[in-house]
């Protein structure tokens, strides 16, 4: 073994393995309960071999969220964390719908919401903590189509919300 083998990054062992189950273990990601819903609506839609993801935000396993005004209350980099969480919420959501992340061809399209200041102007790099998070899960697969946009608000004055297109091996 050689010292470039001792130091491989968490990301580039993820990288090395197959499936995504794999990779979430290399990263030292364990998947949540898909979080429930908040209002009247499906976590998730499946229509054919697409598989449509309502927005999900940064919930802990502890049912805490993260909260706050990206730019005043949040910095860029911990609004990076709470998208990379959220995206651990829509994949254990994918988990629930699918039974197996191996059945995602393809993260197709994000949109991803961010609560911010109005001066604020880093929504790419915050939903960054997301695609990501995707493309170290899915690989190749994980590269997608994406919107970053801020909002004025979201529900429970969340810092993130992110919602996902997939498409379906089956």
């Amino acid at each position: 073994m050689t010292g470039a083998d001792v130091n491989t990054s968490p990301a580039k062992a993820a990288a090395a393995v197959q499936t995504p189950y794999e990779r979430l273990a290399a990263l030292g990601i364990t998947l949540p309960s898909a979080p429930a819903p908040i209002a009247n609506f499906l976590t998730h839609v499946r229509e054919g071999n697409v598989l449509y993801l309502s927005g999900q935000g940064p919930r802990e396993a502890d049912g805490h969220l993260h909260s706050g005004k990206v730019g005043s209350d949040v910095s860029v980099e911990e609004a990076y964390q709470h998208a990379r969480l959220t995206g651990i919420n829509l994949l254990a959501v994918m988990h629930d719908a699918l039974g197996d992340l191996a059945r995602v061809k393809r993260v197709v399209k994000l949109l991803g919401m961010v609560n911010a200041v109005p001066h604020f102007e880093n929504h790419p790099s915050v939903i960054n903590g997301c695609s990501d998070l995707f493309i170290e899960v899915f690989g190749e697969a994980g590269q997608h189509a994406r919107s970053a946009v801020g909002f004025g608000s979201l529900p429970g004055n969340i810092t993130v919300e992110i919602e996902a297109i997939v498409s379906l091996n089956d």
